[in-house]
């Protein structure tokens, strides 16, 4: 990674910590809120499976909290965080689009994430960051 000219990564680190504070939000939702009898019950989520969410959110969250501070080192975290919010964000479209029944309740998740894998990619393309190295790692 020595020799691979980078521009200003400050951006890259800064979205990715912002996925980390909307993936806090949503760690902390399905931690407290979201669940079959609590506030948010539409789809119908077991306790048991909100509060597994929500654990994974928070530890998402870290990662990007963490990797944002040395960004050029820890770049591969954003392309699997790119893989899993492209991933959930089909899955949540189809599953709106297709399934009958269905709930819609999710629907601006999708967007944020959309959005969110869109500055990415942006942000990298600014720092002159080859993409490459947002899905392999170096070998450094």
């Amino acid at each position: 990674m020595k020799n691979i000219k980078v521009k200003n990564l400050k951006p890259l680190a800064v979205i990715f910590a912002i996925g980390g504070v909307w993936d806090t939000i949503a760690g902390l939702l399905y931690l407290f809120l979201i669940g079959n009898g609590r506030t948010i019950d539409t789809p119908a989520t077991d306790p048991f499976y909100a509060v597994f969410l929500g654990s994974f959110f928070l530890c998402f969250a870290w990662i990007q909290f963490v990797s944002s501070t040395n960004i050029k080192k820890y770049a591969v975290n954003i392309g699997c965080l790119i893989f899993g919010r492209i991933l959930y964000v089909v899955l949540l479209y189809y599953s709106m689009l297709f399934i009958e029944g269905f709930p819609s309740t999710f629907w601006f998740t999708g967007i944020i994430d959309s959005l969110l894998v869109v500055a990415y990619f942006i942000a990298a393309r600014i720092g002159k960051l080859n993409f490459r190295l947002l899905f392999i790692p170096d070998k450094e």
